[in-house]
């Protein structure tokens, strides 16, 4: 009873933080340096954020804290290496803030930097053809500071899978306990890795983030991400919480999106790979593409990196990575990424499928790999966070965007029609002004 009630309690600050107020200061007036969060030493009672009271994940302040992650959470690098740096030349452009779209559902122009305001952007970058043309930043985010990436880290744990499917070293025929026995009698045990890369398993888990009833809740306090009721005595740490999640139908039958399936698949890419996915990445992919900068996981109290959402990093760096996967995999005279890694991302998955879970904003795309692949006329695909984070892909239009947000609102529902519609106008300008 008590560690039910302690699940309960964490439950309820999650959703006292997500809950659709009537309506949000806006960009300009939740402005984190405005507010002066953190400012002094020490700062002012009523200016401090702090991990045991929440306040670092409640709005406005979280403003400050995605630009701080570190100074809140236990973390561990991920190492840039002592190689040089990828080179991103300049070429800036000052005709892109003027770009208009019609908003997905709206009738009335928006342009690109009245949704930059709209969608609380924090730093943003352009790539075309690999020149950086367009860079911003606001609030508490430098150029040469971190911000947590929320979920577009599936995709970073997705890549790294797919590159060892095509090395022969993870079969995603597979069952999941094939690998790792520890699950065999969890919902996760009978599911493929295919199941899992795509998030087609059936289980007994919700992702609602201001849920009371969600298993979200429980799953938060077992990973340390909120603070714990001094009664919890659930799961301790990520990798014992996954043993404890259940089986609800059958895997396969659609795609439901649940952190789960990611945290699992870093496990595996960890069991298969020899050493720590975090490891794995810096020597596969950070270091070899030329990192600016180290990034760093937030890890659970026993010290496993959070696979499903921990990756903090430059937002050049994130624009780095998705200029690799741009160019299928190659950097710097290297193949850091198999080509066919890349493809098999790019191709997605069935539509039918992704269908099943109702995203308005998305028709027509799918779930590939932990990437989210919109089959649209230009092959664009991206990875996604909550609260805004993205890179967006865009093959034709040649074209790279990264972008780093502090939304009050979780769900990328509330911000794609002043997102989607917005790359794909700067996508066609930069594609008509060439």
């Amino acid at each position: 009873m008590k560690a039910m009630t302690g699940i309960a309690l964490v439950a309820a600050i999650l959703a006292v933080s997500a809950r659709a107020e009537p309506a949000f200061p806006d960009a300009a007036a939740s402005d984190p340096v405005k507010l002066g969060w953190m400012q002094g030493s020490p700062p002012p009672p009523e200016k401090r954020i702090a991990f045991d009271d929440y306040s670092f994940f409640t709005f406005p302040q979280w403003r400050w804290s995605f630009s701080h992650w570190r100074e809140l959470m236990p973390s561990v690098g991920v190492s840039r290496g002592a190689g040089p740096v990828h080179t991103l030349p300049r070429a800036e452009r000052s005709d892109i803030d003027g770009v208009t779209f019609t908003p997905i559902g709206g009738t009335k122009p928006m342009t690109w930097v009245e949704s930059l305001s709209a969608n609380y952007t924090d730093g943003i970058v352009v790539l075309h053809k690999g020149r950086v043309v367009y860079e911003r930043y606001f609030g508490a985010l430098k150029p040469e500071g971190e911000h947590i990436a929320f979920s577009v880290t599936k995709s970073f744990v997705g890549t790294l899978a797919s590159m060892l499917v095509v090395e022969g070293k993870i079969d995603p025929a597979r069952t999941v306990a094939f690998y790792m026995p520890e699950l065999k009698d969890s919902g996760f045990g009978d599911a493929t890795v295919r199941q899992v890369m795509d998030m087609t398993t059936g289980l007994d888990f919700t992702e609602k983030y201001g849920d009371p009833n969600s298993s979200f809740a429980g799953y938060v306090a077992a990973l340390g991400a909120a603070p714990r009721p001094k009664d919890y005595a659930g799961p301790n740490g990520d990798y014992a919480y996954l043993a404890t999640v259940k089986k609800a139908g059958a895997h396969g039958e659609g795609f439901t999106y649940r952190t789960v399936n990611t945290d699992v698949l870093g496990w595996i890419v960890s069991r298969v790979g020899g050493k720590p996915f975090t490891e794995q990445l810096s020597e596969r992919i950070w270091a070899p593409m030329g990192a600016e900068a180290d990034g760093y996981f937030q890890v659970d109290p026993v010290g496993t990196p959070f696979a499903g959402g921990g990756f903090n990093m430059r937002l050049r760096d994130l624009a780095r990575f998705g200029e690799l996967m741009r160019l299928g995999g190659r950097m710097g005279g290297k193949q850091i990424v198999p080509e066919a890694a890349i493809a098999d991302i790019v191709r997605g998955a069935r539509k039918e499928d992704f269908a099943k879970a109702g995203y308005a904003t998305l028709p027509g795309w799918s779930y590939r790999n932990q990437w989210w692949v919109s089959h649209n006329a230009h092959g664009a695909y991206t990875a996604r966070g909550i609260h805004g984070q993205a890179v967006y892909i865009d093959p034709k239009a040649e074209m790279v965007i990264a972008r780093f947000a502090s939304h009050p609102m979780a769900g990328n529902v509330n911000f794609d029609p002043t997102s989607l519609p917005a790359y794909q106008a700067v996508a066609e300008h930069l594609m008509a002004k060439d």
